[in-house]
């Protein structure tokens, strides 16, 4: 199938890239054109794994970025809608969804053939119908569900594994006006083997299911940090021991393969949850819900959770020095989780803050988003080290945010120093007896 995807961020352009994978011909639209030349130079605009092979295979051949919004819709039967969406603190900023409608609303007054357009782009409930519908009705002159069909088909992707996450889904979700919105959606994915679950639903109900599914793993998460949190108060509890316990439930463990399902990483105990999606979705699902009249206390108690973690992770540093004044504190990682650049909503800088208001003096390392986290948290008394090795070099302790593999061997390099260095473990990823003086969330 020919398809136009609007907007090349993370959702964007690897829905693009997966898209000319399965044998469509896709054309990527985006304002910037800088952005543009460079995936037409098969260069990606951020880091995410598998991405970059794409590009050098599609590029040219199944897979173009443009400008020309117009010349690309013209020549597609489907229109994505994957910009930004970002949350102000009361609600979604949807500009940028009926900016893409206006202008796809506008070809389609040109065009006679039927089109589909549809939302991939994170919106709360009732956006597609009322708010994508009425701009594409009133710029195209048309009527939905006569003359041009309309979708929405949340997206389930995880940052660092975007790629294998689309190529191998879990489920897909067809939202549609109608019938013949949705078997045209449906045909876009017909590459995909038939036991992959598949639900036909209406609009709002496929943007609610990508919310309760974010606010879902949220939740669990919290629910890790305040069992953990508790543990450490009462004393002789180890968190990881605990939620390895519940793993062992048949409601977690595969009984044919023995195997724990993948949603059991989500309840483990850490400094806390980032991210693009995890703090934007719930807090908007929250707002939305006050909105609607709906109080929201499980979700609200899951963010005030979250955002105590950071401030509980120096505690931890706390019991082994007297005082945070001159401390030399290293930071390993940055990135929100391993194997993505992306730094928004990480743990790592309100821990930096605070270290830093206590007179702390820092270094920083990540194997991926030294320059991103620059660009967040440019402050000079932060000294940004290019390998692991300078940043654990004449330090007191440690704090590992981002559980990156490239960390696995600073057990071994710190064990012999004298004094001890403290290793704060922020993300219970290495063993408790890796160190002499070790301090782990949930202990």
């Amino acid at each position: 199938m020919r398809v136009c995807i609007i907007g090349t961020g993370y959702v964007g352009l690897v829905s693009g890239a997966c898209l000319a994978e399965l044998g469509h011909q896709v054309t990527c639209v985006d304002v910037n054109e800088k952005r543009v030349e460079a995936i037409q130079r098969r260069k990606i605009p951020f880091f995410e794994a598998g991405l970059d092979e794409l590009l050098e295979r599609h590029v040219d051949n199944r897979l173009n970025a443009t400008t020309d919004l117009r010349s690309a819709v013209r020549r597609s039967e489907m229109s994505f809608i994957a910009v930004g969406t970002p949350f102000d603190g009361e609600s979604i900023d949807v500009s940028y969804v009926r900016q893409a409608a206006s202008e796809i609303g506008a070809v389609l007054a040109e065009i006679d053939e039927y089109h589909v357009v549809v939302v991939k782009s994170t919106v709360v409930p009732g956006t597609t119908d009322d708010v994508v519908k009425p701009i594409l009705d009133a710029a195209s002159g048309k009527r939905c569900g006569v003359d041009f069909g309309l979708c929405m088909n949340p997206e389930f992707l995880s940052e660092g594994s975007a790629v294998h996450d689309f190529l191998f889904p879990d489920r897909l979700v067809f939202g549609g006006i109608d019938e013949r919105s949705t078997r045209v959606l449906e045909r876009l994915y017909t590459p995909f083997p038939l036991s992959v679950p598949r639900l036909r639903t209406n609009t709002r109900t496929a943007e609610m299911i990508k919310y309760a599914s974010n606010a879902l793993l949220a939740a669990l998460i919290s629910f890790s940090n305040e069992i953990a949190n508790l543990g450490a108060k009462i004393g002789g509890i180890d968190a990881t021991e605990v939620m390895r316990g519940v793993h062992l439930s048949q409601y977690f463990r595969e009984q044919v393969t023995d195997q724990l399902p993948g949603i059991t990483t989500f309840l483990k105990a850490g400094c806390g949850f980032g991210g693009s999606c995890l703090p934007k979705d719930v807090k908007a699902l929250i707002a939305h819900g006050r909105k609607a009249g709906a109080s929201m206390q499980l979700l609200e108690s899951v963010i005030r959770v979250n955002e105590q973690q950071p401030a509980r992770t120096i505690e931890l540093l706390r019991r082994h020095a007297s005082t945070l004044e001159g401390l030399r504190v290293a930071i390993l990682g940055l990135s929100f989780k391993p194997g993505t650049d992306d730094v928004r909503e990480s743990p790592a800088f309100p821990i930096m803050k605070e270290l830093l208001a206590q007179g702390a003096r820092l270094k920083a390392f990540d194997p991926i988003a030294n320059d991103e986290a620059r660009k967040v948290f440019d402050d000079t008394r932060v000294t940004y080290c290019s390998d692991l090795t300078s940043a654990i070099a004449d330090i007191d302790a440690v704090i590992v945010v981002t559980p990156w593999k490239e960390f696995q061997e600073t057990p071994e390099l710190l064990r012999d120093r004298q004094p001890a260095v403290v290793f704060v473990d922020g993300r219970r990823a290495f063993d408790r007896d890796c160190v002499p003086l070790y301090a782990g969330i949930g202990l």
